[in-house]
């Protein structure tokens, strides 16, 4: 019945609220130029106003869209047909690039990468590993598969993500899995990603996040003790090590490498807004005006190792780079 509230409720009022907004604009705008000059920063309060009303009207937009598409497609009867995702990956892809144009503009952020780029072997499906790190990382991440590498990702994400109405819709039409970082007991998530893995193609991008979660310092002394709990104690001690990221669930990924055998290995590591874990700490750093730094290796397939525990310690190896590498280039 939760999909239900979704649908039937929460996106009817997201554009709902759109509208309104848009109706109201000329109070907000009012409200919004009386406290700037008591705010930090130029025009804090009216930067912060569009890109609220931008990211809403891209949602409500994308919303009527995904209607018209579904009304389209035969009522839902041939939405996951071949050209009907190529639509949905083209609107993503759109949306998204209309949302970063403006935050480079308005809220002046700005994204630099480092390293061989997810295009360095054409040809090829990858898997891609990600830190996951602060608000939006994985929207940035991505936004940099789609606009500037041409992928199409299979993505793996958070239930919770599924709140957004659109990510919801969408996600729902094309190769993705939600799923709870806690799971019940009995669900089978390694083979719901390795089936998400499977039949790879030249242009495809499978995206899994090892932590399961946002680091927080409570989220990492959680993931140590639970290390600790199922007697992985070396596990535990390289964990305690890391000081930047949660220690990696590696079954996912694991599944993945195996439903995959031709695919390369991505690892990405980003830093610039790994320090906003509160709400306050967004509202405090907003209008942004930083600099995202995205870090990229890949990993030909045979470098991987092929024994289990091998796969293991090479990726927690790996985690322990990802951590270096952001003890040396995270914002002051």
């Amino acid at each position: 019945m939760i999909w239900l509230l979704r649908r039937l409720v929460i996106a009817p009022a997201v554009i709902g609220l759109t509208v309104l907004m848009w109706v109201t604009l000329p109070i907000w705008l009012i409200v919004a130029a009386f406290v700037s000059p008591r705010l930090p920063g130029r025009w804090r309060a009216l930067r912060v106003l569009w890109i609220a009303i931008l990211y809403l009207t891209a949602e409500a937009i994308l919303l009527v869209e995904l209607l018209g598409l579904w009304i389209a497609s035969g009522f839902g009867l041939w939405i996951r047909k071949p050209f009907f995702e190529r639509v949905h990956y083209d609107l993503v892809e759109f949306t998204t690039r209309i949302i970063f144009r403006e935050a480079r503009r308005v809220a002046r952020l700005k994204i630099v990468t480092e390293g061989p780029a997810p295009d360095a072997h054409p040809g090829k499906p990858i898997l891609v590993c990600c830190r996951h790190a602060g608000p939006g990382d994985s929207f940035t991440l991505i936004y940099a598969l789609m606009r500037w590498y041409r992928r199409e990702p299979r993505v793996v994400l958070k239930d919770t993500l599924a709140w957004d109405p659109a990510i919801d819709v969408i996600l729902r039409r094309l190769p993705a899995r939600f799923i709870s970082p806690n799971p019940a007991a009995g669900s089978d998530l390694e083979s719901q990603i390795g089936d998400l893995a499977t039949g790879l193609d030249e242009n495809d991008a499978f995206v899994i996040f090892p932590e399961g979660g946002n680091f927080t310092p409570a989220r990492r002394e959680r993931a140590i003790e639970r290390l600790r709990k199922l007697g992985l104690d070396k596990m535990a001690a390289r964990a305690e090590d890391m000081l930047h990221v949660l220690a990696p669930r590696p079954g996912g990924f694991l599944a993945a490498l195996d439903a995959a055998p031709d695919a390369d290995v991505v690892l990405v590591a980003h830093t610039g807004l790994d320090h906003m874990l509160r709400v306050s700490d967004v509202w405090r750093e907003l209008p942004l005006d930083k600099e995202i730094i995205m870090r990229w290796w890949q990993v030909p397939r045979d470098e991987i190792p092929v024994a289990r525990d091998d796969r293991i310690d090479w990726l927690y190896s790996w985690w322990e780079r990802i951590d270096d590498w952001i003890e040396e280039n995270r914002p002051v």
